[in-house]
C-alpha cells in the first residue's frame, strides 16, 4: 500500500510562495497518475491539481495559471509550486494516486496564507 509524505506547507503572506513535495513509496510511482489536494477547515477535501504518468496537467480553475504540479519519477515525488498565494489557499494540503483505494491519506502539510 502506498505511503505517502508531503513537506514544504509553511506561513506566507498573500502574493508568496511555497514549493511543496511528497514523497511515495509502496506503489510503482511511474505507473500512477498523482494529484494535489487541499482541505480548509469545514471543507470537503477538493483537487488542486493532476499530473498523469505521461505528463499531461490538469488544474481547478482556482488555482490555474498560479500553481505548477510536477513529478520526478526517478525520486517518487511530486511538487506543487504555488505561487501569488492567496488567503483562500489557507488548508492542509496532500498527495493522492489516482485512481488508488482510499483510505492511504498522509499527514499533508499546512499552508497558511496571511493578508
Amino acid at each position: 500500500q502506498v505511503q505517502l509524505v508531503e513537506s514544504g506547507g509553511g506561513l506566507v503572506q498573500a502574493g508568496g510562495s511555497l514549493r511543496l513535495s511528497c514523497a511515495a513509496s509502496g506503489i510503482i510511482f511511474s505507473r500512477n497518475h498523482m494529484g494535489w489536494y487541499r482541505q480548509a477547515p469545514g471543507k470537503q477535501r477538493e483537487r488542486d491539481a493532476a499530473i498523469s504518468i505521461s505528463g499531461t496537467t490538469n488544474y481547478a480553475d482556482s488555482v490555474k495559471g498560479r500553481f505548477t504540479i510536477s513529478r520526478d519519477n526517478a525520486k517518487n515525488t511530486v511538487y506543487l509550486q504555488m505561487n501569488n498565494l492567496k488567503p483562500e489557499d489557507t488548508a492542509v494540503y496532500y498527495c493522492y494516486p489516482y485512481p488508488y483505494p482510499a483510505g492511504h491519506w498522509g499527514q499533508g502539510t499546512q499552508v497558511t496564507v496571511s493578508s
